[in-house]
């Protein structure tokens, strides 16, 4: 430990974590397995749910979050990345965890990582928050524990944790670099989540062969959408069922028509736990109604302006269901994009979906915030390749002078959604915070 290390404050602690290893990303167990047990390995909570997929876990969390409290549970949730502030990841009891309670459990796994007489462990800054929200989630005496994977499931830092319920949502392509080129080697690393006997949900009802396989060979006890449930609209709202079990079901607050699907893959997971953490369909019925998550389909709305939609769709899969939701929810007027890409990114797979919907790009480079940002000069190339050369493309440096400029030409009739990526959201976010009058609407 450098001489600063101890008494930083929240900031200092995630700027040494940033440095203090040498990858921003490596996948894998034994290093932060081996942290954890020098912590005392104690569980977060006498029941764990894992949320992993490739699109869909965020919002899976906050349903389940939001059942569950209506259910009378403690509930920690752990999630990533986050969008304005660093403690949105770990929520405690309905609260993000105080920099108090993330400074305490960083100086405990530094000082545990460095301890005497043993090998120092390097760590990322990932598997440093996983082990804070991990430790701070041990002393809270929480009646369940939700842990978002980070990236892909069998190596990711979260799964030195064995779930008692598993969810799969989505697999799509998307960090190729870290998980395979295709969907069945996508699918086999995020069923590594999966433990032999225990709830294993399926969200989608096209699962790739290497999923199934992979759950298949753990022996976990699968329930896929469209055989084990279902779910299904109604004139108000929508039905979930399975086998003799039957709920009907308000719509939920997100936005998207793929948060029926998320909503009923955590209502299956709760189902597979309902003897260990009872079943109320009142309060599932509230959490469908209650839960809300920032950036997903969130709109901003003021008088005399065009609404601002702020969404984190940063992949093809997720492109797809927003240019589908632009399409179901027409404006009088133009629809204008603020977008931005990491480098790991297929900009071509994101940009072609939505190009029948959006009217005018204000592209806004994201080097400044990242070093996995794209400057706007290399975003324009690939965003041209995928757009007809009639479209309407305007370069920023950054997303916020690209907001600005998009909120200048747009009218009251337009809309404008800024999505791409979490830094295009957060930096959104802080600007329409620091404006006057911007009213949210969901």
């Amino acid at each position: 430990m450098d001489n600063d290390a101890r008494n930083k404050a929240l900031d200092d602690w995630l700027d040494y974590q940033q440095r203090v290893h040498p990858r921003s990303i490596e996948l894998g167990l034994a290093r932060v397995r081996e942290v954890w047990q020098r912590l005392g390995a104690a569980a977060p909570g006498p029941v764990v749910i894992t949320v992993g997929g490739t699109n869909g876990k965020g919002s899976t969390v906050a349903f389940l979050e939001a059942m569950l409290v209506a259910m009378g549970k403690r509930v920690g949730c752990y999630t990533s990345p986050h969008l304005q502030r660093y403690n949105e990841r770990v929520r405690l009891l309905g609260r993000e965890a105080s920099d108090a309670e993330l400074v305490d459990a960083f100086e405990r796994i530094e000082a545990a990582r460095l301890m005497p007489s043993r090998a120092a462990i390097p760590l990322t800054y990932f598997e440093f928050g996983t082990l804070a929200a991990l430790w701070i989630f041990a002393q809270s005496k929480l009646d369940v524990a939700v842990l978002e994977v980070g990236l892909g499931g069998r190596l990711d830092a979260v799964n030195i944790v064995d779930a008692d319920a598993a969810i799969v949502t989505t697999v799509d392509l998307d960090h190729q670099d870290w998980l395979g080129n295709d969907r069945d080697s996508i699918g086999y690393e995020k069923a590594g989540i999966f433990r032999s006997g225990r709830p294993a949900i399926i969200g989608t009802r096209e699962p790739p062969a290497g999923l199934l396989a992979e759950a298949a060979r753990i022996g976990a006890d699968v329930r896929r959408a469209g055989i084990d449930y279902d779910f299904s609209p109604r004139s108000s709202g929508w039905h979930w069922r399975t086998g003799d079990v039957s709920l009907d079901l308000p719509t939920p607050l997100l936005a998207a028509p793929c948060q029926t699907g998320n909503a009923a893959a955590a209502i299956a997971a709760l189902h597979g736990l309902r003897e260990r953490v009872g079943w109320d369909p009142c309060a599932l019925a509230a959490g469908v109604r209650d839960a809300q998550l920032a950036a997903r389909l969130q709109r901003f709305a003021r008088h005399g302006a065009a609404d601002v939609i702020v969404d984190v769709a940063h992949n093809p899969q997720a492109a797809a269901v927003l240019s589908s939701w632009l399409e179901q929810n027409p404006v009088n007027g133009r629809t204008f994009a603020v977008f931005g890409a990491l480098a790991d990114k297929d900009v071509g797979g994101i940009v072609s979906p939505l190009s029948p919907r959006i009217d005018r790009w204000y592209l806004a480079g994201l080097d400044t915030m990242t070093t996995r940002g794209l400057s706007v000069a290399d975003l324009r190339t690939p965003v041209a390749a995928a757009l007809p050369p009639s479209a309407l493309v305007v370069a920023h440096a950054n997303p916020r002078d690209a907001l600005a400029s998009a909120q200048k030409q747009a009218g009251e009739d337009d809309r404008i959604i800024a999505f791409g990526s979490f830094y295009v959201a957060a930096a959104v976010l802080d600007a329409l915070d620091a404006a006057s009058g911007p009213e949210r609407i969901s």
